[in-house]
């Protein structure tokens, strides 16, 4: 399963931030959009900076423990469709599995209908309230994996 493109899209978008700062949504993040660590603690603002050789580490864990997983338990028939595999794992890494668990977008994803999966995608595109530009990209890009 390549997930590289899952990789790029966080890459992106994320962007990589040595020290704790606060996201759009007000929660501390790290690295690369890093919420929290493998032991299970949160990133708070008194962490210490990580190198970009562990805030990759930090990502790729998150995306082969939480996201991927997740997206798989929630839509199995992603496995066989590898671009909406990788729009939902990065999307479960940007806003958390429990978004798709109860989302319209993951019963579009189940019953395989990609043009609604793309129009719920473009939904999520708010941040602390407010339409994001970024986030607009990140949709459209994941929308064009698929």
């Amino acid at each position: 399963m390549n997930l590289e493109p899952t990789v790029e899209l966080c890459k992106k978008f994320e962007g990589f931030y040595p020290k704790p700062y606060l996201c759009p949504a007000n929660v501390w993040t790290i690295g690369y959009g890093t919420t929290y660590y493998p032991n299970g603690g949160r990133v708070s603002k008194d962490d210490p900076s990580v190198t970009r050789e562990y805030a990759e580490t930090l990502l790729m864990h998150e995306i082969n423990k939480v996201a991927l997983p997740g997206a798989l338990r929630f839509c199995p028939n992603l496995a066989m469709h590898p671009g909406a595999l990788n729009a939902a794992v990065d999307f479960c890494y940007n806003l958390g599995v429990g978004r798709l668990q109860t989302s319209t977008l993951r019963r579009k994803f189940l019953a395989e209908d990609w043009d609604g999966a793309k129009q719920e995608l473009m939904k999520w595109v708010r941040g602390g309230g407010k339409v994001l530009k970024g986030l607009v990209r990140r949709r459209e890009a994941e929308c064009a994996l698929f």
